[in-house]
């Protein structure tokens, strides 16, 4: 593995009572993105935060917010999250009727669109949506909860979907969220992934041990 893997920590794993410096630390300690987590209890099995708190986190990072949108239906929340400052939101296919629609929606508002598919979600769900989106993330545990095991079936998916972004010839990122360790992550950048989503692997052992864990999942 090597630096151009990309880690973007998951806040949901973070000391919630003090978000803005957990997001800090992990910014010193190298991360490239910031995932965002939003849960609402219905299309997900649990609730996490909501635009507001996006809003207050913003000014403490200038690194890219990854915001990964769980909720249903998902497209009247698209512009708050947008002004909250996500710089790519992404979205679920069955979290709406007109996924095609709501990527077209994310573009309009001037942010970067993400399609996440989950464990049962196949790769050709993608067919006629892989041309319009910025980044693919695929799910290798069920959302709802951090801290699941790696479902090692989705490998198969990351590697169909790496061959379905490399004939389009476009620069879309491939994401893998779920159950990211350092026996695990090397398993997804091998099947093709170029952004791992890592919550309980960097949040571990608190903020001395950031910058460790974050070089652990690039294999350094």
């Amino acid at each position: 593995m090597t630096a151009s893997v990309k880690i973007s920590p998951s806040i949901l794993s973070a000391d919630f009572a003090k978000l803005g410096e957990e997001i800090r630390a992990i910014d010193a300690a190298g991360c490239d993105w910031i995932h965002v987590d939003v849960m609402d209890g219905h299309f997900v099995p649990n609730i996490t935060i909501g635009p507001a708190v996006v809003k207050a986190l913003r000014p403490h990072t200038d690194k890219l917010f990854d915001v990964h949108l769980m909720i249903s239906p998902v497209d009247a929340y698209l512009e708050a999250f947008a002004e909250a400052g996500a710089d790519i939101i992404t979205i679920h296919p069955e979290a709406g009727p007109h996924s095609h629609r709501t990527i077209q929606a994310i573009k309009a508002l001037g942010k970067k669109a993400g399609v996440v598919l989950n464990p049962g979600t196949p790769a050709k769900m993608l067919d006629y949506l892989i041309d319009e989106v910025d980044l693919v993330l695929v799910m290798s545990v069920n959302p709802g909860f951090g801290g699941q095991s790696f479902i090692s079936s989705q490998l198969r998916k990351v590697d169909a979907i790496r061959k379905m972004i490399d004939q389009t010839g476009r620069d879309i990122h491939l994401e893998v969220d779920g159950g990211i360790t350092v026996d695990t992550a090397p398993l997804a950048i091998s099947a093709g992934a170029d952004v791992l989503v890592a919550g309980t692997a960097t949040f571990t052992g608190g903020p001395s041990q950031y910058a460790a864990n974050i070089r652990a999942l690039r294999g350094e």
